[in-house]
């Protein structure tokens, strides 16, 4: 029995960490348990020897080492200060106004505004909270669907973590060795693309459904009209609106991700202009003031060290998964599917996609990606490409009903019971949390339908960072060929070879 144990000891201990995570243990004490647990007892057993677990603090020193992180802290703060500073609900009442006269043009303003918010804040949080107070009683106002409001904030919201500078694509990029710009510009043809299915979507219910998405009447879009009955005046004063509005957004987007791009500055000083500048937008809008910035640096301190305690739990377990040869488990697992790499992907998003009913995106990236990334680089598939498609996938964990975190977001914000509008003195119904699950059905198929997408068609990610997603079967060779002398290396002193795979991540030059 003891033998059988200690054979399997990979499979029961990916195992024991879904049963914490799903009576609902925190995350980072679940790897962490996990981990030192199952480290005592594979050394009490002799799988290991007790030196192993002198290389844990080596590990989390060189966490605390690792610069692309630094750019967690920046980004969460920009957005947080630019969320509180007003701007959000000025674009969407510029926006709406520019768009009002047609059908769905409110649900057309909320997803550009989302897509700019993620642009510059890449908090989910932030975006859907913001356009939840600001356009929701508008749309429930003008006689807007409910499901197609609710849906349509919530998809907009979850932009964020796909369109740079993405907290999403910054954890990802560390957990798959790779350059955050690089993850930055290869995400960037998808995110478009997904926001264009999303205009396509109210297009064709505006078609469709014309009255679940109803121009805004006559009367609720006086405020740019001139007494002289004039349009050429009311366009001008709303193009100058639309213009004040929209530069500092844009200013701000350029400074941070235009100076990434073009290989000024990496994402971690990126960030840090992306702060100051959401700091100088504040004064300039005068609503900076110690209220403000104090929970605005609190909520960044809180989200800082999530991450980084899931980081320093997901460490202890991945060290004691490595040493119960866990990876060699799960490349086995995945590399014998049918169907080659085809086979392979199709089954690691069906998995993720699974997950997300239960996982976000963090626990997604810190447990699961980790497993499939030595597999997908055996099997020569393009890292950075494989991060973008999780990515997209991943955003899905935002929307799936019951649990996704979006929708929680949207429903603490949707009135519950019946009001009266203060414009109109109508009454207006409540929101159910069945009008929002439905809602957001159909966006979590187009997430899907983008995944198919860039599985179809990889040129979209792969021209957008210059890198080939063919497949080399002489690399795939020589990589299989280093993983076989690495572990033939461990089995004779499993010490000296972790201590010299600590080393060479620590010499390693830090991603950008």
């Amino acid at each position: 029995m003891t033998e059988l144990f200690a054979a399997n000891m990979a499979p029961w201990m990916f195992g024991s960490l879904v049963v914490f995570l799903l009576i609902g243990f925190p995350v980072a004490f679940s790897l962490g348990a996990c981990g030192l647990f199952y480290a005592l007892l594979g050394i009490e057993l002799g799988l290991m020897p007790a030196s192993l677990m002198q290389a844990l603090p080596l590990r989390i020193v060189g966490i605390m080492q690792n610069d692309t992180l630094l750019a967690i802290p920046f980004f969460t703060f920009m957005g947080l200060i630019l969320e509180r500073s007003g701007m959000a609900e000025d674009l969407l009442d510029t926006i709406g106004q520019l768009f009002g006269p047609i059908r769905g043009g409110l649900a057309y303003a909320v997803i550009f505004v989302g897509a700019m918010l993620a642009a510059t804040t890449g908090v989910v949080a932030a975006s859907v909270i913001s356009m939840g107070l600001i356009s929701l009683p508008i749309m429930l106002r003008y006689g807007y669907d409910r499901r197609i409001a609710a849906g349509t904030i919530a998809a907009s919201g979850t932009l964020a973590q796909i369109i740079p500078p993405s907290l999403v694509l910054i954890v990802l990029a560390d957990q798959l060795g790779q350059s955050v710009g690089t993850l930055y510009q290869g995400a960037l043809v998808p995110a478009l693309m997904l926001t264009g299915l999303y205009v396509v979507y109210i297009a064709v219910i505006s078609v469709v459904r014309p009255q679940w998405v109803p121009a805004m009447p006559a009367s609720a879009r006086t405020m740019f009209r001139d007494s002289s009955g004039s349009g050429w005046k009311t366009r001008v004063q709303l193009g100058a609106r639309v213009i004040f509005v929209l530069i500092p957004p844009l200013a701000l987007i350029f400074l941070v991700l235009g100076t990434i791009f073009l290989g000024v500055a990496t994402p971690t000083e990126g960030g840090a202009m992306g702060a100051a500048g959401a700091l100088a937008i504040a004064i300039a809008r005068r609503r900076l003031d110690l209220p403000l910035l104090r929970q605005a640096m609190e909520s960044t301190t809180r989200l800082s060290c999530f991450v980084l305690f899931i980081l320093i739990g997901s460490t202890v377990f991945s060290l004691a998964f490595q040493a119960v040869d866990g990876p060699k488990w799960v490349e086995h697992l995945l590399t014998g599917l049918p169907g080659g790499v085809l086979g392979f992907l199709i089954v690691v998003n069906l998995l993720i996609f699974l997950l997300a009913f239960f996982l976000d995106f963090f626990e997604l990236a810190f447990i699961v990606v980790p497993l499939l990334a030595p597999v997908a680089t055996a099997l020569g598939i393009d890292l950075v490409w494989f991060g973008v498609l999780l990515a997209v996938n991943m955003q899905t964990s935002f929307m799936h009903p019951p649990f996704g975190f979006a929708l929680f977001y949207l429903r603490s914000v949707a009135p519950d019971r019946e009001y009266t509008d203060a414009i109109t003195g109508q009454r207006i119904a409540p929101i159910t949390i069945g009008q929002i699950y439905r809602g957001a059905i159909p966006f979590v198929l187009i997430q899907l339908a983008m995944v198919a997408t860039i599985i179809a068609f990889p040129g979209m990610v792969s021209r957008s960072h210059d890198a080939a997603t063919h497949i080399d079967a002489d690399a795939v060779l020589r990589q299989m060929q280093t993983e076989q002398n690495a572990a033939d290396a461990a089995e004779e002193d499993p010490m000296k070879a972790l201590q010299e795979s600590v080393e060479a991540d620590r010499k390693a030059p830090p991603s950008k």
